[in-house]
């Protein structure tokens, strides 16, 4: 293998016939570079997916009421169903080893007042745990504390274009902002990938909330996390149980899909890992068959190249040299060229992927990129045929005797 008299003849061939060394080349190299540029696309999609869920958390569960469709249990329908404190408790505790985070929100639609600036804002009474479920970061001061809630303090945490609308220049903490009539002191500014809309929002203590609106103990909506160790499948049976539970203490039939409605982002996790799962061997179907084209090229070039070197073959064999020598020798050949047109194909896909980049984003291609562990069982899988492409021909025309050889035209 590290002959010196066979790589300077290796090279001195290679030199010698470049149309020959770049067409065998070629196929190994576009074979890598389709691999990891459908490889790349594919993972940008899943990227993209992915995003697509982590506004709020990816594991949740939204319980919200409606009217009643069906007369059940002796009650009329087109019943309003509300719900309370109470009923987050008891949804809560229904298995309460399968709750990540969770809490109750009770909204309303309120005047805000800071100075001259005014604007009607969605206010939310909530629970420290909001944070987490809406994936809020922090950009000034802090969020809810339990101790907000017990106390009932007149605080509030406002999005992002909260303080540009009302607040402008300078510091909002401390602030203080009427909130339809009653002040409440500014502790915190978020930010959310949700968007203007939920940067819009402004939370206070749902205790504090539920005691300005006349002291109601409504809840709007509950959210749950569910435990993030849960299947998508584990976590829809607990969504639908949580359902069931709650219309049977609420009084609300089976059948009624209005009464209670239920939102699982486990269901769309299930849909988009089935999705994802399909496109990944769709794109992997496709990648292997350029990985297959690669090594079926190569083959039939080296089989082209070792019969049209039968006669340089049959002169080595007549001045006595080995079978195995000559194998080696083309086998060697085959692998140089495969492992050094394999680099070229990696180099110029990573490269693609680099401008691709995020211009492709509007198309649900976000951050292209493949692994180097694919790159790799790629690149193995390449040489290893250029291994094979080379010995079957080469060891076939070893064994033609030397005579045979020199005849052949």
């Amino acid at each position: 293998m590290f002959d010196l008299d066979r790589w300077q003849e290796i090279f001195s061939s290679i030199r010698s016939n470049v149309l020959r060394t770049v067409l065998s080349g070629f196929t190994v190299a576009l074979g890598l570079f389709i691999f990891i540029v459908l490889f790349g696309i594919g993972k940008g999609l899943q990227n993209a997916f992915t995003e697509g869920f982590a506004r709020d958390a990816q594991n949740l569960i939204s319980i919200v009421t409606g009217k009643t469709t069906i007369a059940y249990k002796g009650l009329q329908s087109d019943r309003q169903v509300t719900m309370n404190n109470d009923d987050y408790t008891f949804l809560v505790n229904v298995d309460k080893e399968k709750v990540g985070s969770s809490t109750p929100r009770y909204t309303a639609n309120l005047l805000v007042k800071y100075g001259k600036e005014s604007g009607n804002y969605q206010i939310n009474g909530a629970q420290p745990e909001e944070q987490i479920i809406e994936n809020r970061k922090m950009l000034e001061g802090r969020y809810l504390t339990p101790t907000d809630l017990d106390r009932k303090q007149n605080i509030a945490v406002i999005g992002r274009m909260v303080q540009r609308d009302l607040i402008k220049n300078g510091s909002p903490i401390g602030k203080e902002l009427n909130i339809n009539g009653t002040m409440f002191k500014v502790v915190g500014v978020f930010s959310d990938d949700g968007g203007d809309w939920d940067e819009r929002h402004i939370t206070v203590p749902i205790t504090t909330l539920q005691q300005m609106r006349k002291g109601s103990d409504t809840v709007s909506i509950n959210y749950i996390a569910y435990n993030d160790k849960l299947t998508p499948q584990e976590a829809i049976k607990y969504g639908d149980k949580l359902k069931d539970k709650l219309k049977a203490k609420k009084n609300v039939s089976p059948d009624d899909e209005n009464g209670i409605r239920v939102w699982n982002n486990a269901q769309n996790m299930n849909d988009t890992f089935t999705f994802i799962a399909v496109l990944t061997a769709i794109v992997g179907f496709i990648g292997m068959g350029t990985l297959l084209a690669g090594i079926i090229g190569i083959s039939n070039i080296m089989v082209y190249i070792v019969k049209e070197r039968t006669k340089e073959i049959g002169v080595r064999k007549a001045i006595g040299a080995k079978p195995r020598s000559i194998v080696a020798l083309i086998v060697q050949e085959s692998v140089v060229i495969t492992v050094v047109s394999g680099f070229i194909g990696v180099g110029l896909g990573v490269f693609a992927l680099h401008l691709i980049g995020d211009s492709l984003e509007e198309y649900f291609i976000k951050s292209p990129s493949v692994g180097w562990g694919a790159i790799i069982m790629a690149f193995i899988a390449l040489i290893f045929s250029g291994l094979i492409a080379g010995f079957v021909p080469a060891y076939r025309a070893s064994r033609i005797k030397p005579i045979e050889a020199l005849r052949t035209e």
